[in-house]
């Protein structure tokens, strides 16, 4: 960190691969190509899942398969007590204009700064992938083509997590893992995943 549509039936756990090029992105790009639009005529992609469970790594991967753009949750965030303010703002300033025909406009997070800074613009692309935690809140189910779960074990994401943001992320972790907990109690994303992605 810089600090969906209900499933139907049980989710189907893909094997995920550590390469470059990773088959499983394929598939689920292939996967969300058979997927109505629900923002308007734009397919969103939630993936979700806790910090450190290779969310970034593996959205890019599936943007990059579907020629997509890319929004990720950290942009949204206000700040590090602010997950609850990320998914406000992309159901505001994102899937509800999305889903009104209207382009996706929003403010990207300063975490050096402290505050939002510069806006951007999506106008309306086919294809949207969002990436974090709070992508697949309950709120934005009705938005969302297919919203996919990526977990690994706890000491698994830790590792990953600090070692890509090292000393800035170490104090905050049981921040923002209380944070995540109170989301994932309320909003239960996992069991309304359509796919299930094993990261390690």
């Amino acid at each position: 960190m810089g600090g969906p549509e209900h499933g139907t039936g049980d989710p189907h756990p893909l094997p995920h691969g550590r390469l470059a090029h990773d088959p499983a992105a394929d598939e689920v790009a292939a996967w969300l190509r058979g997927r109505p639009p629900r923002a308007h005529t734009t397919r969103v992609l939630s993936v979700e899942g806790r910090s450190g469970a290779g969310k970034s790594t593996f959205a890019a991967a599936v943007a990059a398969a579907l020629g997509a753009a890319t929004i990720r949750m950290d942009d949204l965030y206000d700040g590090w007590d602010g997950l609850s303010a990320g998914k406000d703002a992309l159901l505001e300033w994102v899937l509800r204009p999305l889903a009104s025909g209207a382009p996706a406009r929003w403010r990207r997070y300063d975490w050096d700064r402290g505050e939002y800074a510069e806006w951007h613009e999506a106008p309306s692309p086919a294809v949207l992938v969002v990436e974090g935690v709070g992508s697949g809140a309950l709120e934005a189910a009705p938005y969302l083509s297919g919203l996919v779960w990526l977990e690994a074990v706890p000491g698994v994401r830790r590792a990953r997590a600090l070692a890509r943001d090292g000393d800035v992320y170490a104090p905050h972790w049981r921040r923002w893992a209380r944070q995540e907990d109170e989301y994932y109690a309320a909003d239960d994303v996992r069991s309304r995943a359509d796919l299930i992605i094993d990261t390690g």
